[in-house]
């Protein structure tokens, strides 16, 4: 399913392929994807949130999209990544923006959150929860140790992993999403991913992260936390803590019989939660 129209938006040295929809002058909410997948993981969720008003916009983030594929680990740092999601706001005019975010772009979202709260309305992070969370259960549970062993890998210098990922047309990239995620999307992300120095990009947000995540403020934004409860990547532990670290109105929802890949699998769930946080 493809949504909205690409505009591109240029920010420092770098273009951002960012998708629009909705009214001109519904509230503002930026929708920010995860790995391995594009802004099309946010479609279905996109037409809803619309249909209620919001005007949607949606970047392939530093990587994902071709102009703004700089090389090098270090230009990926969170710092960078967070910036990317401000400098967007601003050339698009959005002083406030409510925000969303899934897997990576749930720690991008937390980020800005927590460190820009002036500039966010309401936060609905999907999958990932508060960082300081996740970091205290990779510390202490052992659970959530085993469901984080694939971090390794992708953090290694730039070549067995993505030799790995895309050997046989990318079967391995294709096996994370199960039945969860339509086939024709699957395709869509696996060829972006085999475009020259994506994959590349795409995992040095992995190789790029340090210990400071683990510290990241308590955040001060209304707050809704969105997770599968058989999220393969995210154990119970993290995800029932989130709340200890948001000052604010907080939510958490949880989703039976539903894995990692929220916005595509629970589309109508999760459209519903980022509408009722927005709107309380």
């Amino acid at each position: 399913m493809t949504y909205g129209s690409i505009t591109q938006v240029p920010v420092g040295d770098l273009t951002f392929d960012v998708r629009t929809t909705g009214p001109e002058d519904g509230e503002p909410i930026i929708l920010l994807h995860g790995f391995p997948e594009t802004s099309l993981s946010w479609a279905s969720v996109a037409g809803r949130l619309t249909d209620a008003g919001f005007r949607v916009i949606a970047p392939d983030q530093r990587g994902y999209s071709p102009h703004a594929r700089p090389e090098g680990v270090e230009a990926y740092a969170t710092d960078l990544l967070v910036a990317d999601v401000l400098g967007i706001a601003d050339a698009l005019g959005l002083g406030t923006f409510h925000l969303a975010g899934h897997d990576w772009g749930a720690v991008v979202a937390w980020l800005v959150a927590a460190h820009h709260p002036d500039r966010v309305r309401t936060l609905t992070a999907v999958s990932v929860p508060h960082l300081a969370a996740y970091n205290a259960a990779l510390r202490d549970d052992p659970d959530q140790q085993r469901r984080a062993a694939y971090i390794q890998l992708f953090r290694e210098p730039a070549g067995r992993a993505e030799e790995l990922l895309l050997a046989d047309a990318g079967q391995r990239i294709t096996a994370m999403y199960g039945d969860a995620v339509p086939i024709g999307l699957v395709v869509r992300y696996v060829a972006h991913l085999a475009e020259p120095g994506a994959l590349t990009a795409a995992l040095n947000w992995y190789r790029a992260m340090t210990a400071e995540l683990a510290s990241t403020p308590h955040v001060q934004v209304p707050t809704t936390f969105v997770w599968g409860a058989q999220d393969m990547a995210i154990g119970r532990v993290p995800a029932e803590a989130c709340g200890d670290f948001v000052d604010a109105d907080y939510r958490f929802v949880e989703l039976d019989g539903i894995g990692h890949w929220v916005p595509e699998q629970a589309p109508d769930s999760l459209a519903e939660a980022i509408i009722v946080r927005a709107r309380a």
